[in-house]
């Protein structure tokens, strides 16, 4: 099976061998090891020296965890949305009670920096930023260091959506002065759904102190304490701690510029595969992503049938599209766990399936 859908990804053999691991004590020293050493990666990866928590959650759970526990309501909100990915953030803050100002780009396009400033400018009372680094129902990148830069200049929190982005493309959370940022196992990091990562920078955590949106579950302070035991506050998805443990090993080997490096020749090998075969590109290729790319059905194609046959068929399974792009683009995943082939082979498989059922419309 060729799966080309941005998330969940493939997963090398030895990682899928691991979630068989026998259960162990989830507040013995068998578990502290493992949790330590993925604790280790998170940190590696996401370019800190501070604690990165996981919660079993899928990404959404961690965005959620994100907004309840730095916001309070009646906090004033910017939210920035270029997709279906950045309107579930704001619905998320709006259902806990802030208030919550959109800023809506045109799908397929980035968000400029010269916008959110000026927004910023207009509204003092905006206390923090939603964004979306990689919108993967779009297969847009944002520019998230810029927009950061900017926020740090209002004094605004940022809270970083980079569930499809931290592990495949640059995300230094650190480096770009970040404040919140959330991630998700079944992304770059070729392991099973089932764990959402959370960072909180110094300046986030002192808005933790202050936030007063409801929490239990995802309730940050108490996964810092136990952490600091070597445990979660909850029983975790054992199965995914195991599998992400073996997937650092080769996170490790590749190393991280190697791996930004294998991404990004990815989605410039994807896009010109799709412009070879004749496809027409959704994202704007100045901000497309290395991580996925999104591709309109030829006119009078029927995107449905031919993304069924392509699974029935060829064993392809398309990414489709989201909200309103529903019927209008197809997606090709290239993150993680893939060979440059297996991309290939996917848009030629539509290629040749787009042929034939546009000459059978036309008969």
């Amino acid at each position: 099976m060729n799966l080309r859908i941005p998330g969940p990804t493939p997963i090398p053999p030895d990682v899928l061998t691991a979630t068989g691991h026998p259960m162990v004590n989830h507040r013995g020293p068998e578990f502290a090891k493992v949790l330590g050493s993925v604790s280790d990666g998170l940190k590696w990866v996401f370019g800190t020296q501070s604690e990165v928590f996981c919660l079993t959650a899928s990404g959404t759970g961690g965005l959620e965890a994100a907004v309840v526990n730095v916001l309070s309501p009646g906090d004033q909100v910017l939210s920035i949305s270029i997709g279906a990915f950045g309107d579930r953030f704001a619905n998320i803050a709006k259902t806990y009670g802030a208030i919550v100002e959109s800023y809506s780009v045109e799908w397929g396009h980035a968000a400029d920096p010269e916008e959110v400033e000026r927004r910023l400018a207009l509204n003092p009372k905006i206390s923090a930023i939603l964004v979306t680094h990689n919108e993967t129902s779009t297969g847009v990148t944002n520019p998230l260091q810029k927009i950061a830069e900017i926020a740090r200049a209002h004094d605004c929190l940022i809270i970083v959506d980079a569930v499809s982005s931290i592990s495949s493309i640059p995300c230094p959370v650190e480096t770009w002065g970040l404040d919140v940022v959330v991630s998700g196992s079944q992304k770059g990091w070729m392991a099973p759904p089932g764990l959402a990562f959370v960072w909180l920078s110094k300046k986030a955590w002192e808005a933790n102190a202050h936030a007063k949106m409801p929490r239990f579950y995802f309730d940050l302070s108490r996964a810092r304490d136990s952490l600091e035991r070597s445990q979660t506050p909850w029983t975790p998805a054992l199965s995914i701690f195991f599998a992400l443990e073996q997937s650092f090993k080769h996170l490790h080997t590749e190393g991280l510029l190697a791996i930004y490096e294998r991404h990004k020749k990815a989605g410039n090998l994807t896009r010109q595969v799709a412009l070879r075969n004749g496809f027409e590109l959704f994202a704007d290729p100045a901000v497309a992503s290395d991580t996925v790319t999104s591709i309109k059905w030829p006119k009078g194609a029927d995107g449905k049938a031919i993304s069924a046959s392509a699974r029935d068929d060829f064993g392809v399974i398309l990414g489709g599209g989201q909200a309103k792009l529903q019927g209008k683009i197809f997606r090709i995943g290239h993150l993680g766990f893939f060979e440059h082939s297996e991309l290939e082979e996917a848009l030629n498989v539509v290629a040749k399936l787009s042929k034939k059922y546009l000459g059978n419309t036309s008969k």
